[in-house]
């Protein structure tokens, strides 16, 4: 398992992009309401960089329910900032996983499948989500099928949520931003997420938010998640690899939730977060595969 310094806690579209409602009947495991720590969790040593990137989240005061979670690509050492607790629903970021795994399992020449997967990730297109979700077989079959695919990215812990109701695509797994950097810091490193990776650069204005509005990096490639709290409000997150000038690569995830945040408000947020990475791209840990 990767290791992980946590650092830095902080107090206290279109109908097609849009995100589900949550479904009553799903079985997603209910996320542990546990304050965030600031505590070391083993016995990884705090670089200077990070000491840096730590007190520099904290100054910021981004305001509880915001949390950021650094790994260099090909590396395993996790840097996390602000809240990581509770670990909420992944939202259309599943749709990641859930494509390659889709690539994987079609025939070569499926040019429908390639499709579909444009689609998902590039408008984060529902439909064609369900249709990729369907293209792995049963309910079991497809869960078994993208989790395989989070194990392979480096995500050793998180469990893909069963589906009860025949229009769920996953987006309510409960995919912890560790767990999501972690992936994310594997995606370039897997033979078959080329193409994925490409559009994740080329999303469309519904999810150029974040990672996006950021303009020191050679490139940047993302996918955004954004859906309704049990608590009302919206909860949104993205992940995103960030390429740096000399081809190197940060792998980050993030999210912003409060009660009652609006989407704008959320991506508002995460671009003011995206912002401060951009001050401090020397300082971001970074990797090859």
């Amino acid at each position: 398992m990767a290791a992980t310094v946590a650092l830095a806690t902080v107090a206290g579209c279109s109908s097609t992009a849009d995100e589900p409602a949550p479904i009553a009947q799903s079985t997603a495991p209910t996320p542990v309401a546990a304050a965030s720590s600031s505590l070391r969790l083993d016995d990884q040593p705090v670089t200077p960089a990070a000491a840096k990137l730590a007190n520099g989240f904290r100054r910021q005061g981004f305001g509880p329910g915001v949390g950021v979670v650094l790994v260099p690509v090909g590396g395993s050492a996790t840097i996390a900032l602000g809240s990581q607790t509770p670990a909420r629903v992944a939202w259309s970021t599943i749709k990641v996983p859930l494509a390659i795994a889709a690539q994987r399992n079609a025939a070569d020449d499926d040019a429908e499948i390639g499709e579909l997967v444009e689609s998902a990730i590039i408008n984060s297109d529902n439909s064609a989500a369900l249709r990729l979700r369907k293209s792995l077989g049963s309910p079991t079959e497809a869960r078994k099928k993208v989790t395989a695919v989070l194990r392979d990215g480096g995500d050793d812990t998180t469990e893909v949520v069963t589906i009860t109701q025949p229009d769920e695509t996953f987006g309510l797994t409960v995919w912890p931003l560790t767990g999501s950097a972690q992936f994310t810091a594997g995606l370039p490193c897997l033979a078959d997420s080329a193409q994925v990776v490409r559009y994740m650069g080329q999303v469309a204005g519904v999810q150029q938010w974040g990672v996006e509005v950021m303009r020191g990096p050679k490139s940047t490639a993302v996918k955004g998640g954004w859906g309704p709290s049990d608590d009302g409000g919206e909860e949104v997150r993205q992940i995103g690899l960030i390429t740096h000038a000399d081809g190197q690569r940060t792998a980050v995830a993030m999210s912003s939730y409060v009660t009652g945040q609006t989407m704008g408000e959320g991506t508002a947020t995460l671009d003011r977060v995206a912002r401060w990475l951009n001050q401090n791209l020397a300082l971001l840990p970074r990797g090859r595969c």
